[in-house]
């Protein structure tokens, strides 16, 4: 059975998920809103997901945050140029150039059954694949005017239906989509 593809990515309220220069510095200012102990989710979403597929500026980027997020979770990373791995990840993180439609294949073939899936581009290209089947969008009460935008052009519309929608104190809002296509 084909993996279930989601997403799990928190975006500014006009639609970025980093700026222009990859800076997330407002998402770290948003989050010292948040009380102590609210995860919105996250660690319930990471206890259904098998790996991790993200991009190549994606993970670049979680390189940068010091201590590695994902535990001891498989990831992929995608890209087409030979990537370095350090060795305390090599366990844990591979590379692959396939397709979005050739690692779904595999990755089904492996007995996968859910991806976490991150990364702006990343997460374009799957969608324009017809391989995103749900996605839970936190929206963070700021507009950044440019940036990084987590949607790109699309060559046919994708419709969603809502399966939730949760505001939080802290003024984030939560919403969770089925991609229909």
């Amino acid at each position: 059975m084909k993996p279930t593809v989601s997403v799990y990515i928190a975006t500014s309220l006009d639609g970025f998920i980093a700026r222009e220069n990859d800076d997330l510095d407002w998402l770290d200012a948003a989050g010292q809103t948040v009380p102590k102990g609210e995860d919105f989710g996250y660690a319930a979403f990471m206890s259904s997901v098998d790996l991790l597929v993200m991009g190549r500026y994606t993970y670049e980027k979680v390189l940068t945050f010091g201590e590695w997020p994902y535990q001891d979770k498989r990831v992929i990373v995608l890209s087409g140029r030979p990537l370095e791995i350090p060795p305390s990840l090599s366990h844990r993180v591979s590379h692959s150039s396939e397709s979005p439609q050739q690692l779904c294949q595999r990755l089904e073939q492996e007995g996968v059954g859910r991806i976490y899936l991150d990364g702006g581009v990343t997460i374009q290209r799957f969608l324009a694949a017809g391989l995103v089947d749900d996605m839970i969008i936190t929206l963070i009460p700021i507009l950044l005017g440019s940036g990084k935008p987590l949607f790109g052009s699309l060559a046919a519309d994708i419709s969603l239906k809502l399966v939730a929608a949760k505001p939080f104190d802290c003024g984030f809002v939560q919403i969770t989509y089925a991609v229909q296509y």
